[in-house]
Formats: C-alpha cells, structure tokens, sequence
C-alpha cells in the first residue's frame, strides 16, 4: 500500500467516524478538514457506499449514516486512551454527582475495549495522575445529567431555587438554555417564566429539581448573543 492509499484509508475511516458521531456532514466541511476537494470528498462517500455502508442524503443539508447503523468498536491509540484517562481524573473532582457517574459508565465502556497493553497502562495512569483541586471530592450539586437530557429535548424545568442574598427559596418553571462551568460551581442559562427574562441559576443552589412533560420552543438567540446582551447591559454576571 503506497503513501497516498494510506492516507485515503485513514481519511475514509476518519469520515465514517464522523458519519457516526454527528448527525449531519457537508462535503464543504469534511473537504476542509482534510484539505482536499469537495470531488474527492464524494468519490470517498461512493467508496463508503460501495463497501456497504448505507449513507444516505438530505438534499441541502448534507450526509448521514442510516438509523441504526453502527460501525464496530474503535481501537484507540495509546496517547488516546491517556488523554480519555485524563479527562476522567478532572471530572471525578466535579462538583455535580450526576456528571460524575454517568462520565463514570461511559468511561468504564470505553476501557472495555481498549487493547489489554493499552488498558493496563491506562490503568497505570489512572493511579499517577491528580488534579490538586476539590481534594476532598465534594459533590455539591447532582442535577447536571438531568438538566443535560432536558436542555437537548427541549423539556420545562421546575425548580426550588434558594438565593442567598435574600435568604429565600422560590419555585420557578424555567426553559434551559445552556449550561457553563466557572472553577467553582456549574451554571444553568435559562429562560425564566417567573422573571420573563433569560436569568443564570448556580446548581449548587437549586433544592429541587423536577423535568416536565411540556416542551418549550427552542430559543432563535445562540448562547453568544446571550453573553453580548449581558456585556451591553454592563453585568459582570449573568442575574439570577
């Protein structure tokens, strides 16, 4: 196999991956990526196509692999499974339980998968790395993975918030927008229903937590917007 057959090869596997991975390409995008023309991008499509994996085309939006098809499980290289180890060591000192365990299940199916060589170093590295930060492992939230599930499915929130600066709790029906980590705390970027303005809720404050059954309609503003409008309104932070 010559330089330039290999370098398709690992383009193809590359592009089936991300066929995978997210739920629509472009061959704008892809050509980008790899530096190649958007010609070469549809020959390597047909080769996929050929070789029998079902792509298939939204007409002006882009590629998509077919509901249900699933490519066999990926071997990492050894500096993958070190980064992914490292990954896991920030996110046990999380503040927010939910985070934390379910990073936990996706992160122990991965090692299922690892080569044995690849898995006892990564075992290794597990053992000889810490993040000197929350050292006692407190967990001071436990509502990231719900808030998570309702943010992408566009699910009402109700909530019993405690603001401290008023010393009193007060029930909200909220419309998550989006959700962002300082060092210390996670935040939720919602539309409020109580204050009818987009407010910023600490998680660590939140008492309780219930997703409704109600949808909302998705927010036309981008999560940038959001910070410009705040920056114009000259607040250092978001309000709660």
């Amino acid at each position: 196999m010559n330089h330039n057959d290999t370098k398709r090869l690992s383009r193809l596997t590359a592009i089936l991956t991300q066929l995978q991975t997210k739920r629509l390409l472009t061959a704008s995008e892809l050509a980008i990526q790899f530096s190649v023309s958007k010609r070469t991008i549809y020959r390597d499509l047909k080769a996929l196509e050929q070789a029998g994996v079902p792509i298939l085309t939204e007409e002006g939006k882009g590629y998509l692999l077919m509901e249900g098809y699933r490519i066999p499980p990926i071997m990492f290289t050894e500096s993958e499974a070190n980064a992914l180890i490292t990954a896991e060591q920030l996110i046990l000192k999380n503040k927010d339980a939910s985070f934390v365990k379910e990073y936990s299940e996706a992160i122990n199916k991965i090692k299922s998968v690892l080569r044995n060589t690849t898995k006892d170093k990564a075992n290794l590295l597990s053992n000889r790395i810490v993040f000197r930060q929350n050292m006692e492992n407190d967990r001071t939230s436990n509502f990231l993975s719900p808030l998570q599930l309702a943010l992408t499915n566009f699910y009402l929130i109700k909530i019993k918030y405690h603001a401290p600066d008023t010393n009193q709790t007060t029930e909200r029906i909220i419309e998550p927008f989006a959700i962002y980590s300082t060092q210390e705390n996670w935040l939720l970027i919602a539309f409020c229903r109580l204050r009818k303005d987009f407010r910023a809720f600490r998680l660590d404050r939140i008492k309780n937590l219930t997703t409704l059954p109600e949808q909302f309609e998705p927010h036309k503003i981008t999560l940038q917007e959001y910070f410009e409008i705040c920056k114009k309104k000259t607040f250092s932070q978001p309000l709660t």
